[in-house]
């Protein structure tokens, strides 16, 4: 049975489901070098007008249809000085045969270094291992993404390995990153 891409909030975000309505205000924020330039060689540069728009109707979205993918617009919530702002999305992937990547994300470039991509990262991890009781996740990385592999530090994942990957800058060293179901709950969600 199939888990529908549940609302979910942290202390500053909203994280809903993506729509393609988020296309338009993704295209604006995620055509830049410094976003896209450590993200997986799949991702085109340079990016086309209708990028993210095809990446949403065309795989993200069918993928979520099929139960294989969850994907989320990351938004700062409605406050009395602005209506909800789109600043990112992340996604959570069940693996591909030979390809395990299980979760996704980007921040546009005004809201990065504020601790936005922590803040979804957890809030997802948790509906991966508490949710959806997946056994492990793994996220590889570009290995220059000193940021991001903060983030998998600091919750707790496992340095694997490091290997050649492509990414739209070239070919890189990767970083494999790991983390099991009881590791995860063990520092997350310890038992009263």
């Amino acid at each position: 049975m199939s888990v529908p891409t549940p609302t979910l909030r942290t202390a500053r975000l909203l994280l809903r489901p993506l729509t393609l309505a988020d296309a338009a205000p993704a295209q604006l924020l995620f055509a830049e070098w410094e976003v896209v330039r450590l993200l997986t060689a799949n991702v085109p540069w340079p990016y086309p007008p209708d990028g993210t728009l095809t990446y949403y109707r065309d795989q993200a979205l069918p993928a979520v249809a099929r139960g294989e993918a969850w994907h989320w617009a990351i938004c700062l919530p409605e406050s009395s000085e602005q209506p909800v702002t789109f600043i990112g999305s992340i996604g959570l992937f069940l693996a591909k045969r030979g390809q395990p990547n299980n979760r996704g994300f980007w921040i546009g470039l005004p809201w990065q270094k504020q601790g936005y991509a922590t803040e979804a990262c957890a809030a997802v991890t948790r509906f991966w291992f508490v949710t959806l009781n997946q056994p492990s996740l793994t996220v590889p990385k570009a290995a220059d993404n000193i940021a991001s592999s903060r983030i998998s530090r600091r919750s707790g994942m496992t340095l694997l390995r490091t290997e050649m990957h492509d990414f739209v800058s070239g070919t890189l060293p990767a970083e494999i990153w790991h983390q099991t179901r009881e590791e995860y709950l063990r520092l997350h969600e310890p038992l009263d």
